[in-house]
């Protein structure tokens, strides 16, 4: 593993890991989920290189983590820079990196909408979406408590300080224009496709790269119907959907985060791994039939 650094198309600095294998599969790009490090998702990237991948490369989206806003910087900082402008450049990072090797990645959570706000999906040879969905509050499996913390609790912060401290329990730091598009968009039926000002919801549509998109049954965030309004808008892309259960693996719980967590590794991670590396559909995945919305 090495540090990188690299730049987004607006100047930005970004930073993240490259996992350099000796395998001659994919390189993967992983993609966080939203107030998650880059260095969560290490054990996994190990895990593709032992598996055959040749390089690894997750990454920090801007204000987050190691790739904090630099100082001076003035432009208003957005939840959909991290797919419009970010992940573009991260993909640009590995495919360097790669050379003819073919591309694949597996984004997490916010990581799945990144592919469909970047207008980058052709360059991927097919993706992982994993606890990726609509964040409506009233799909999750706690409305109520999901709306109060995030408009009640991490919003006022938001605007209060210009940022939301890690120690508000939404993740790592966060800048406040960031949170609040965040908030914004979950108090929307439509999530962030209702919204105005993300024009770029659009390109979900041309998106044609195979998906994997995996769903985690004791996942308060990611239920059926959260998940389901996420994928009428990838209408064009060969879908195949996959739930994990606790009762499928000998770590427990999994939830929101605990995919990535190694104790998970033996039971959940392979058939995953699998599909990034050899397009392999997972046993017990269903086809997604075309569902298309206006």
């Amino acid at each position: 593993m090495r540090d990188v650094a690299f730049q987004a198309s607006d100047g930005f600095p970004l930073h993240g890991s490259m996992f350099d294998g000796n395998g001659d599969g994919p390189a993967v790009l992983i993609s966080s989920a939203a107030a998650v490090p880059n260095s969560f998702y290490r054990h996994f990237a190990h895990q593709l290189l032992d598996c055959g991948a040749s390089r690894v490369l997750t990454y920090d989206y801007r204000g987050v983590a190691k790739s904090r806003t630099p100082k001076g910087w003035t432009p208003r900082l957005g939840m959909k820079d991290w797919g419009v402008l970010d992940f573009p450049a991260a993909t640009d990072s590995l495919r360097r990196a790669a050379g003819d090797r073919p591309l694949v990645g597996i984004g997490h959570s916010y990581g799945g909408l990144a592919l469909g706000l970047s207008n980058r999906s052709s360059d991927f040879a097919r993706y992982t979406s994993l606890a990726s969905l609509s964040g409506y509050y009233r799909y999750t499996a706690e409305p109520f408590s999901v709306f109060a913390k995030m408009n009640f609790l991490a919003l006022p912060l938001a605007l209060s300080l210009g940022r939301v401290p890690k120690w508000s329990g939404i993740g790592e730091e966060l800048p406040g224009s960031v949170f609040q598009d965040w908030a914004r968009w979950c108090r929307n039926p439509n999530f962030l496709f209702g919204d105005a000002r993300t024009p770029e919801s659009k390109h979900f549509h041309a998106v044609r790269t195979p998906l994997l998109a995996v769903g985690l049954t004791d996942d308060p965030w990611g239920t059926p119907k959260a998940i389901d309004h996420l994928l009428t808008h990838y209408s064009n892309a060969p879908t195949n959907q996959l739930w994990l259960s606790p009762e499928q693996s000998t770590g427990g719980a999994i939830g929101h985060l605990g995919f990535f967590r190694k104790h998970h590794a033996a039971t959940l991670w392979p058939p995953v791994i699998d599909w990034l590396l050899h397009g392999k559909v997972p046993h017990g995945a269903t086809h997604r039939a075309e569902q298309r919305v206006a």
